[in-house]
């Protein structure tokens, strides 16, 4: 785990929330595309099955394209999101219990200071950066 992915959680948490909200009011735009006429060829029912041309009501289809593949791009962000948040959680999760965990789930999942959570564990923001710095390979 490097320090990088740590410091991004917080932010990502953020981001995650964000991507929701803008799903949300595309996939409103989505529901508002008009509907219109459109053909397309079908086969008969019957024998020589003969080719014919129905009309069909459909969305608008660059406006729901367009839509639907900004959607799928947010989705596919806040997966990807939503992955490096859990490595992160498990990472932590894995941690003996002790201090250095708490340490941990302060700054990095709580996101506290180092000064804050020093003053919580009855240490200084020194030896809260030294714990972190012995438990990280960067």
């Amino acid at each position: 785990m490097n320090r990088e992915l740590l410091n991004k959680y917080k932010k990502n948490k953020r981001d995650i929330e964000n991507l929701d909200g803008i799903i949300a009011k595309l996939q409103e735009r989505l529901d508002a595309v008009p509907v219109v006429s459109g053909k397309v060829t079908k086969s008969s029912d019957d024998f020589p099955y003969i080719e014919e041309h129905v009309q069909v009501r459909v969305e608008e289809p660059k406006a729901a394209t367009a839509l639907k593949m900004r959607i799928h791009e947010k989705e596919k962000r806040k997966d990807q999101l939503i992955r490096e948040n859990e490595k992160v959680e498990k990472y932590i999760a894995a941690m003996p219990d002790g201090t250095t965990k708490d340490i941990f789930e302060m700054v990095f999942l709580d996101g506290m200071t180092q000064k804050d959570a020093g003053i919580c564990l009855n240490c200084t923001q020194g030896r809260i950066a030294q714990i972190i710095k012995e438990n990280l390979q960067d």
